[in-house]
């Protein structure tokens, strides 16, 4: 590709905040819950790259198809991609898009194509929009993609911080993350966090049902603990886990962890999950190998089921903490079968047409 920006370009980021913040100067966006992306066109050559530089074009088809016919000949513009349904942004199908055969992934795109949704606009024609203010290249941004083809959306924008509260409230529903908040006369700085996001979050007690050893420290420090929740059938499911530690933290819970795991495995409710076969072929289960682990070493060690530990965490994909939780504290005063999905926080589903009403 002959274009002032080149690929690989690591896209800007975004450092966690706690509040919209005050003052002018600053325009807000919805908060995008796909896979980042830069997209270079030029002429009849189409790169949708993913946010650590890698080509996304054989698992996504269809967007190839679309971007050629919907984005002016030469440019590059920064985004998301994303797949919508109407419960909302289907995270799961996206993830689904990464398999190593052609096939299967003709057949998901057209079973649930995908969209990209846009927010910056780095390079059009022969113009290197990198210094200009991010207002100017969002004014580009609306000029170039105007009307927007199928499947190409521009993310909504408002400089009103009560606007932006009430996104980040209804539109959760719908998938969205949070709320970015982005400087008016920034420049794109890749991989650089220089913008701000304002992500959900929220309180809940699990029960602490295993673990595995941290990489560096095998037999002396843990790496991870693994949480559950009971469902209304009464069955412990795996919802996730939590991972920030210090190192101090992570050998201070070996011996903490050790009472818990005399005859762990007796009457462990994710005992068929523990052999090396069962948990090849279990969904989402510990140990269970995927393609998204990479050849990861995910093998899991039992504890007893009586710890619970208040965790904080962002919002569910399916019965699944989407991100990794945060540990806060142990919940001695709580017994394991209190720990049910009926003390989170749902969401109801909002339109993705209240974000896009004039959207293909």
């Amino acid at each position: 590709m002959q274009l002032p920006v080149s690929a690989p370009l690591l896209p800007m980021l975004a450092k966690l905040v706690g509040s919209i913040p005050a003052g002018d100067g600053w325009i807000f966006e919805p908060k995008w819950d796909g896979f980042r992306t830069i997209v270079f066109r030029d002429r009849e050559e189409i790169l949708i790259q993913s946010r650590d530089g890698k080509s996304l074009n054989r698992y996504f088809p269809e967007l190839v198809d679309t971007l050629l016919r919907g984005l002016p000949e030469q440019c590059v513009l920064d985004g998301e991609v994303v797949i919508a349904s109407d419960r909302g942004l289907d995270f799961d199908s996206l993830q689904l898009r990464i398999h190593p055969a052609a096939s299967r992934i003709k057949l998901l795109a057209k079973q649930t194509p995908a969209s990209v949704v846009f927010f910056d606009l780095l390079c059009a024609g022969e113009d290197d929009l990198r210094e200009q203010p991010f207002e100017e290249r969002r004014k580009r941004l609306e000029s170039l993609l105007k009307p927007a083809a199928p499947s190409i959306y521009i993310t909504p924008m408002t400089q009103d911080p009560s606007i932006a509260l009430d996104w980040f409230s209804r539109f959760e529903g719908a998938g969205l993350d949070g709320v970015m908040a982005k400087p008016i006369g920034g420049v794109y700085q890749p991989d650089k966090r220089v913008m701000l996001k304002l992500k959900h979050e929220r309180d809940c007690d699990c029960v602490v049902a295993g673990f595995r050893w941290h990489k560096n420290g095998l037999g002396t420090a843990i790496g991870s603990l693994l949480l559950g929740l009971y469902d209304e059938a009464g069955e412990l499911q795996h919802v996730g886990v939590c991972a920030s530690f210090t190192m101090d933290k992570r050998k201070e819970l070996v011996s903490y962890l050790a009472p818990y795991r005399d005859d762990a495995l007796a009457d462990h409710p994710w005992a068929n999950w523990a052999s090396s076969q069962a948990a090849g072929a279990g969904k989402r289960m510990p140990g269970a190998q995927s393609r998204w682990s990479q050849g990861k070493e995910l093998s899991w060690e039992p504890l007893r089921i009586e710890l619970v530990s208040e965790v904080v965490y962002e919002h569910m994909q399916g019965d699944r903490f989407r991100h990794m939780a945060l540990f806060r504290r142990w919940r001695s005063d709580k017994r394991p079968m209190d720990c049910t999905y009926a003390q989170l926080e749902v969401a109801p589903p909002q339109e993705l047409m209240e974000i896009f009403p004039h959207g293909g």
